[in-house]
């Protein structure tokens, strides 16, 4: 089931998206169909929640670590995205006239589906509402630069995640790809993550109470690189479909 947040004459809605139309539910977290079905063309698609908090998942891939040429991690190294960073399918993802490296992250990322904290491993799948495609949009230079991630990650814009919220796929085998201007430049299965989703969610679990619609990204493949004004990056995920923004100053 695929789960969107939508725009319709200027009221925003959830549906479950099936055979390119959209049949209208009355709740994103208990998706009983209200009857009421909308053409695609009839509605902008949002980012599919709107989380109060992000939390990403950092040297997840193993293939990224060694491509990093850096020890995996022992545990999660985790950090967050601030709500305001979220930005729809479709939209344009703004450079920091203060950076000179912007770059591309595609993620995996899931969604919370019910309040969670303290929550084992085995638990975990029955606290996921489902999964989504995200790009953890990243200043390069300015990580460097400050030596940690707070600023780097943080702007307006970088946050893009959607176009859906897929419910029906297995974390532990999908396909996770960016593609910048129609050229593939990741491509890695989750089977390589170092830390599995449910292993994510239980650990930060253990941190902080998460609320429904919070989203964990879990890490991104080898083969990050940069973009530029103009540029068109697709973040694509086996099982769940294409997140695709444009970039401009």
């Amino acid at each position: 089931m695929k789960l969107v947040r939508y725009l319709n004459n200027s009221k925003e809605g959830f549906g479950v998206y099936e055979d390119g139309v959209i049949h209208v539910v009355d709740d994103l977290f208990n998706p009983r169909r209200t009857g009421v079905v909308l053409s695609s063309d009839e509605v902008s698609l949002l980012a599919p929640c709107m989380p109060s908090k992000i939390i990403c998942g950092g040297l997840n891939y193993k293939d990224h670590a060694a491509e990093m040429k850096m020890p995996l991690p022992h545990e999660p190294i985790i950090f967050m995205k601030p709500a305001t960073a979220v930005l729809e399918p479709g939209g344009v993802i703004r450079y920091p006239s203060i950076s000179r490296q912007l770059e591309y992250e595609a993620e995996l990322a899931l969604v919370i589906g019910k309040k969670a904290r303290h929550v084992s491993v085995e638990d975990a799948p029955g606290y996921i509402l489902g999964y989504t495609c995200f790009n953890d949009v990243t200043a390069r230079d300015l990580q460097k630069m400050d030596g940690q991630w707070t600023r780097a990650k943080s702007f307006d814009t970088f946050a893009p995640f959607g176009p859906w919220i897929e419910t029906e796929i297995d974390p532990g085998n999908v396909i996770v790809e960016a593609y910048l201007n129609g050229e593939r430049k990741q491509s890695s299965s989750t089977a390589n993550m170092v830390f599995s989703a449910y292993t994510l969610l239980s650990f930060v679990s253990q941190v902080m109470t998460l609320l429904p619609g919070d989203v964990i990204a879990t890490g991104t493949p080898p083969g990050i690189g940069p973009m530029k004004a103009g540029d068109e990056i697709e973040v694509r995920i086996s099982g769940i479909g294409s997140l695709t923004n444009k970039v401009a100053y």
